[in-house]
């Protein structure tokens, strides 16, 4: 290791990324990269029951997207690994067994009856439910006798007796816990693994993090992990617990929040730089006004300018950000978005044609609907419209053998049409809207029958209004 600064982010795969967990990762890995120090990305699948490798891989593949890379993680190696967590037992087990042979550690033989009796009680009384250490003193023939009796034990931390923890958060200040209030924590399960408290602290302190940013709900855990760590005689990180994200109905965002996936975002055509550029500011004041590339936002990071209060994801600040990542975005890149929906060869055109009215797949596709397949019947506003230059109108523009955007205004103009009664109606016919791209390019896409059957329509509808008048 030969940096000293080292952050980390460490998921669990056990569904999808949000824009809470990328915010925690973006901003490790901005500090890491502006202090010239690691980042490892740790895989924490020790929840067997609810990993599953192909979230690792779209958790990974999310991270890419972004432009997050990593020293050391899956696929690099910075000499700290492993990098799943599963994969780690061997070191976890030796820590435990120092736990142990320095009394940091002891035996627990309460059965989940028993600890579920405890904590009503303390409920009961009003008491904080935490654990009372009745098996820290056990006698060697107490344990005898609960090991007769089939039990499997947990392995508990000691905490210190009277302490007060206390250490400076870098976000939330000064931090200060009685260890009394806290209780033995479980660092081994009965069934032999690590819980997440002891393998996710032993971890950063092996892999020689020296920074972790995590949500503030882990607040509570942090007096506990970093007695663990110190109980070894190992160095904690510093820690900074970032205030929660809250979604647009005003809950904290969770991986069950399908619209606010990191996944669900991208599906609907999110480009990965308006994602930076909203995280980069949610809670985070110390960014220079405007728009940044990702791969410059590392200078744009610091851990001093994080705020206090839960920061609002606001649809309407993704999509001022999209709209800037789209104006930066080439015609190439946006393809992929027509593809499948004009016909062969005209892509690179219908994306010229429509880009500056578009902000996501939708977009894109909702007017190559309209460009290449049936428009909608018009309303009765629009049929008001269309109908307003009368039958001449129409009958000029049908009289074109060829028409491009020039043949078709002047032979309107001649029938003197002008203002919004000369576009509006043109505009209407061919597209279904008053809105949309400039009609030049627009006539360049349509094929000639489309165009010649769209004016038709409308004479048709004109025609028709006039003798039900």
């Amino acid at each position: 290791m030969t940096n000293l600064i080292a952050s980390r982010f460490a998921p669990s795969p056990t569904g999808s990324l949000h824009l809470g967990n990328l915010r925690t990762a973006l901003y490790a890995w901005l500090y890491a990269r502006h202090r010239g120090g690691r980042f490892v990305l740790r895989i924490e699948d020790t929840d067997r029951e609810r990993s599953d490798d192909a979230k690792v891989a779209e958790l990974i593949d999310d991270l890419r997207w972004l432009g997050i890379d990593w020293d050391g993680g899956p696929g690099r190696d910075d000499g700290t690994g492993p990098y799943r967590q599963t994969e780690r037992a061997d070191r976890h087990a030796a820590a435990f067994a120092r736990l142990e042979a320095s009394g940091h550690a002891y035996a627990c033989y309460c059965t989940e009856r028993e600890l579920e009796a405890e904590r009503q009680l303390a409920l009961r009384q009003k008491r904080a439910p935490r654990y009372s250490g009745r098996c820290a003193a056990l006698d060697e023939a107490g344990r005898a006798r609960l090991i007769a009796e089939g039990r499997q034990p947990s392995l508990r931390f000691r905490m210190p007796r009277g302490a007060r923890l206390q250490w400076v958060d870098l976000v939330r200040g000064p931090q200060s816990f009685r260890a009394d209030d806290l209780g033995d924590f479980v660092i081994r399960r009965a069934d032999g693994t690590a819980s997440f408290l002891s393998s996710n602290a032993i971890d950063d302190a092996e892999m020689g993090i020296t920074l972790v940013l995590r949500g503030e709900d882990h607040v509570a855990n942090t007096p506990r992990q970093r007695a663990l760590i110190e109980a070894l005689g190992l160095t904690p990180p510093d820690y900074g617990h970032l205030p929660l994200l809250i979604g647009p109905n005003n809950a904290p965002l969770s991986k069950r929040d399908g619209a606010m996936s990191v996944r669900g975002l991208r599906d609907r055509g999110y480009l990965p730089a308006a994602v930076a550029n909203l995280l980069l500011r949610l809670g985070h004041s110390g960014a220079a006004d405007g728009y940044h590339a990702v791969a410059d936002m590392p200078g744009q990071f610091h851990v001093t300018a994080l705020g206090h209060a839960p920061a609002h994801v606001d649809d309407h600040q993704l999509n001022y950000w999209q709209h800037e990542a789209l104006a930066r975005t080439p015609d190439e890149a946006l393809i992929p978005w027509v593809t499948g929906r004009t016909p062969v060869g005209r892509e690179a055109d219908t994306v010229a044609a429509v880009r500056k009215n578009v902000l996501l797949i939708a977009d894109a596709q909702t007017w190559c609907d309209r460009l290449y397949g049936e428009l909608p019947a018009p309303d009765e506003a629009a049929a008001a419209i269309m109908a307003a230059p009368g039958l001449a109108y129409w009958d000029a523009l049908l009289a074109l053998e060829s028409a491009d955007y020039d043949r078709l205004i002047e032979a309107a103009k001649a029938t003197g049409a002008k203002g919004k009664v000369l576009f509006q109606p043109l505009r209407l016919a061919l597209t279904g809207t008053l809105e949309g791209p400039e009609l030049r390019p627009v006539l360049a896409l349509l094929a000639p029958t489309t165009l010649r059957a769209r004016l038709a329509a409308a004479r048709a509808l004109t025609a028709a209004r006039q003798q039900g008048h």
